[in-house]
């Protein structure tokens, strides 16, 4: 599975790079072209072309490194990866256009108030460059588009948005350069500012192009949303989540972006009583969601645990043991007298005074019954939970125990068979701690309620006449399946 990751990881590495390559390459030829046709042709429109593809050159070149970088695996150092140098890279290519804008501008704005230069030389180079210069920018940008969209890729992004633009800028300069010679030739003074003014176009192409480049840049530095990532959770993350199984609420979704990466912290409510295994079932289904809508997405869930409608008093009372660390077993509930009364078994360690056991039963009793209000009592009864390992030994006596056990076990009709029994007596040598384990067979089909009857009736009636036994551990098993 790893080698399949690294090579996809691979490829689409390959396809970025020679989709930045590529570019590089037509920038270089675009931009020598133009400015050479500019000087020519003295053309202050063609020179902000050329200005225009330069920064495109720059932006290229920047690119090609970038994503070369960009693409490396998470380390100790950058644990989220080096997906933010796609970002910075972008941020450099703002300052340049910037720049290029305001030399443009002010340019232009020198020709037109202080009518210099405002002269062209005939030619029909600049209009074939310009012809040339859209085809080519028209097939780079699509082909931009189309990889940085695959591969998630902002630098291949900006690119394929600079050169798109390229196409409506080159559009602008052969206007005014055709009505620039028009005027020339037609002696109309007016249309010798074409040129100028289809400077000042780019010039505020560029700048709009800088703007939108600006705000995604600063949103991906600040780790905000991304905009696609935005519309899909609207629409179908929060509403897959939430009907994942074992998914309560969807209390927090926060998404973002690094280089082509998500990043994607949840925090999902579930239902307080569930097992850790339960609970990693239900983050995997998440993030299994999660990557459905946002492919190779880095997911962290953060479970809260949640009361759910349907809970129990039950469950509404081990939960509130849960959150203490503490253990409970036999835990019955009476309702009389329009209240609900608590009986409950608590271990604590052996170690604690009866004092300390106290204070923590009696704290539980309070959190009990301000969770569930309609708990009037709560008794408990404490028992310790042996901190250490018990070393048991054989008593002499247990044949005759033995014997009296299977005895007792003819009084019950659903009991067909008693083996594997085993008496010891604890280390101590107490004549009190003698314990008694077996397997019972039962019917196949009887009810747990009859089985935990006839268990606790067996125990019961077998203890009564013999009661150095303190305790007997019965394990029941299906008449068919009674030897595991």
């Amino acid at each position: 599975m790893h080698g399949q990751w690294t090579a996809e990881l691979e490829q689409r590495s390959a396809a970025k790079r020679a989709a930045a390559f590529s570019s590089l390459m037509a920038a270089l030829a675009i931009t020598l072209l133009k400015l050479i046709t500019g000087a020519l042709a003295g053309s202050l429109g063609m020179l902000s072309e050329a200005a225009h593809s330069g920064i495109d050159l720059i932006a290229s070149a920047i690119t090609l490194i970038t994503v070369r970088v960009s693409d490396r695996p998470a380390d100790e150092d950058h644990n989220y990866g080096h997906g933010k140098l796609e970002s910075l890279s972008a941020a450099f290519e703002i300052l340049l256009m910037l720049g290029s804008c305001f030399w443009i501008a002010r340019e232009a704005l020198q020709r037109i108030l202080h009518q210099t230069h405002l002269a062209l030389h005939w030619s029909v180079w600049p209009f074939v460059v310009l012809l040339l210069s859209m085809l080519v920018d028209y097939t780079r940008s699509r082909q931009l588009h189309r990889v940085a969209q695959a591969q998630r890729s902002d630098a291949l992004e900006a690119d394929a948005i600079h050169f798109g633009t390229d196409l409506w800028s080159s559009a602008a300069v052969f206007l005014g350069l055709l009505a620039s010679f028009a005027g020339q030739r037609l002696d109309i003074p007016a249309l010798q500012y074409a040129d100028p003014i289809a400077a000042l176009i780019v010039a505020a192409v560029i700048l709009r192009v800088t703007y939108t480049l600006a705000r995604r840049t600063i949103d991906s530095l600040l780790d905000a949303t991304p905009s696609e990532a935005r519309a899909q959770i609207r629409r179908d993350l929060v509403n897959d989540l939430e009907a994942v199984d074992g998914v309560v609420t969807v209390e927090r979704v926060r998404v973002r972006r690094s280089g082509s990466d998500y990043f994607v912290d949840l925090t999902l409510g579930m239902p307080r009583n569930l097992t850790f295994q339960r609970s990693e079932q239900i983050t995997f289904a998440a993030t299994a969601a999660v990557q459905k809508r946002l492919p190779g997405a880095d997911v962290v869930i953060h479970p809260v645990p949640t009361a759910t409608v349907g809970e129990s008093v039950f469950d509404r009372i081990r939960a509130v043991a849960a959150r203490s660390n503490l253990n409970l077993h036999d835990v019955s509930v009476q309702q009389y007298e329009g209240a609900l009364h608590v009986e409950q078994h608590l271990e604590v360690p052996e170690t604690l005074s009866l004092q300390q056991a106290h204070n923590v039963a009696t704290q539980l009793e309070t959190e009990i019954r301000r969770e569930v209000p309609s708990v009037d009592t709560v008794l408990t009864h404490i028992e310790s939970e042996p901190a250490t390992i018990a070393y048991p030994a054989q008593f002499a006596a247990n044949e005759h125990l033995t014997k009296q056990l299977l005895e007792t076990a003819q009084h019950f009709p659903e009991i067909q068979d008693v083996h594997e029994i085993t008496v010891t007596r604890g280390h101590s040598g107490a004549a009190n701690s003698v314990q008694i384990n077996c397997h019972i067979s039962l019917p196949d089909d009887l009810p747990m309620s009859r089985v935990h009857e006839v268990i606790t009736e067996f125990e019961g009636e077998f203890r009564l006449h013999h009661p150095q036994v303190s305790r007997v551990l019965i394990h029941p098993e299906p008449a068919t399946d009674n030897r595991r």
